[in-house]
């Protein structure tokens, strides 16, 4: 691998004796690693389905290396969002955010979404995500991998953090900063990213993380936390972004941590400031010669104080206005018709498309939204189409009419691909799952399921 020399003269000045190590660690490959998702199934299930090769990453419980000959991208489990492909070291930021079901958490650097789907897995549903992504393209991507993780209770907003401090003062009880950084611990997985780098774009993107931070210090309420991380050697980047922080934000401190096996703190002397801010060993680094991943660095803050009782957080706007019973009038008939189960929250039309926003949910007005809630399908005339996303949220036992597939046959494949099927039963709507895990609708007729998988998801496998 062809390392930037001025990247490799900084490394040995930080390393000394364990350079040797390091650059070694580049040469033995990347481990490949998924997470599972807990809203499709568990560890004993999977592991008895499973067709991979699977050993367990230390530092989160559904995470899971798996071996070179594996293909889960491959697999139609995969386009269930059964799991995410996701590097190891990139699931450690969230375990140390500490969700808890109905806490208020922003994601602020989201996409691709590794870490916002694993955000809303601890939510279980409940309390309120939103995902920002600053560029469209990528939050395109971000949206996407919400849907195929089935997440029910997510806002996708297309934002600057300027734009969403003036929205949300004070408003999360959570917040993950996953900055954008010069991606140095991820020359190993990407080699593309060596050409990108260079000492100008470390310094670049160190005062961008400056900014990025300040703005979520005004979204996070009094005792709340905000945990920081990116995937980058750089000093700047690391511990002094963390140090330049405290130092503006008196009101913050580090909070200790428990590191795992291979992980190591953060040095003081790297800080790069004048006066050190205390704590600076809690940080946290991953390097890729310690442990089975690639090179990652984190820090765990509180804001001090507490809020008062009975506080509520309020947006710029307040909460979001639903539409009248009568205006999803199709979709209630959809939900007796084909769902054993009911939905609960705001519903919220745009165009001719329904969603369901969780309850309480922010006025978004005027900010770019790309997803407000769980997408529940299309108000056509006098009837209800319903979305690829509200399938990938169900399980078999919430739907009256379903049809089974088995992961390793050829019609789960060529269903993924846009085929129609052969089946006996009452015509309708089904739900088709793989072996037990739900993936698309079809529409039962004449003795033909009708495949309603979208043709921009289709792909042979």
């Amino acid at each position: 691998m062809n390392l930037p020399s001025a990247f490799l003269t900084r490394m040995q000045e930080m390393l000394g004796e364990e350079y040797e190590a390091f650059l070694q660690s580049y040469e033995s490959g990347h481990y490949q690693s998924l997470r599972l998702n807990p809203r499709k199934t568990d560890r004993e299930e999977f592991t008895e389905k499973s067709p991979f090769h699977l050993t367990p990453v230390a530092w989160e419980k559904n995470g899971f290396y798996y071996s070179e000959e594996d293909t889960p991208g491959k697999h139609p489990y995969h386009e269930a969002g059964v799991y995410y492909i996701q590097e190891a070291s990139a699931m450690a930021p969230v375990g140390y955010l500490d969700v808890q079901p109905g806490d208020y958490v922003l994601d602020l650097c989201a996409a691709p979404g590794g870490k916002s789907t694993q955000i809303g897995a601890a939510m279980q549903g409940k309390g309120i995500l939103i995902c920002n992504e600053i560029h469209p393209a990528r939050a395109k991507i971000l949206s996407e991998n919400v849907e195929r993780m089935g997440l029910t209770n997510a806002v996708v907003t297309n934002e600057s953090p300027e734009r969403l401090s003036a929205y949300f003062p004070e408003y999360f009880d959570k917040i993950l900063v996953d900055a954008p950084c010069s991606g140095e611990g991820m020359f190993r997985k990407h080699e593309e990213a060596c050409s990108e780098w260079s000492p100008e774009n470390v310094e670049l993107c160190a005062k961008r993380q400056d900014s990025v931070l300040d703005e979520a210090a005004a979204m996070l309420k009094k005792g709340g936390r905000l945990v920081y991380s990116t995937c980058t050697f750089a000093l700047q980047e690391d511990e002094g972004s963390v140090a330049r922080f405290l130092l503006r934000h008196p009101e913050f401190s580090i909070k200790e941590a428990h590191r795992y096996d291979g992980m190591e703190p953060g040095r003081p002397d790297w800080a790069g400031t004048e006066p050190v801010p205390d704590g600076m060993e809690k940080t946290i680094r991953l390097w890729p010669h310690k442990l089975h991943g690639e090179g990652h660095f984190l820090a765990v803050l509180e804001k001090t104080g507490e809020v008062p009782e009975g506080y509520r957080a309020r947006s710029l706007y307040g909460i979001q206005k639903g539409i009248a019973p009568k205006d999803f009038a199709a979709w209630k008939e959809f939900e007796r018709e084909s769902l054993k189960k009911q939905f609960d929250g705001i519903f919220l039309l745009f165009g001719d498309q329904l969603y369901l926003a969780p309850k309480d949910m922010p006025a978004l007005k005027g900010l770019k939204v790309l997803r407000p809630g769980l997408h529940l399908g299309t108000m056509k005339k006098g009837r209800f189409e319903p979305a690829h996303a509200l399938a990938l949220s169900l399980s078999p036992k919430d739907a009256v009419h379903c049809c089974n597939l088995s992961g390793d046959s050829q019609e789960a494949r060529q269903w993924i691909n846009g085929m129609t099927l052969s089946k006996d039963g009452e015509k309708g709507w089904q739900l088709v799952c793989v072996d037990g895990y739900s993936l698309g609708w079809g529409k039962l007729a004449g003795g033909i399921l009708k495949n309603h998988y979208p043709k921009g998801l289709r792909k042979t496998m």
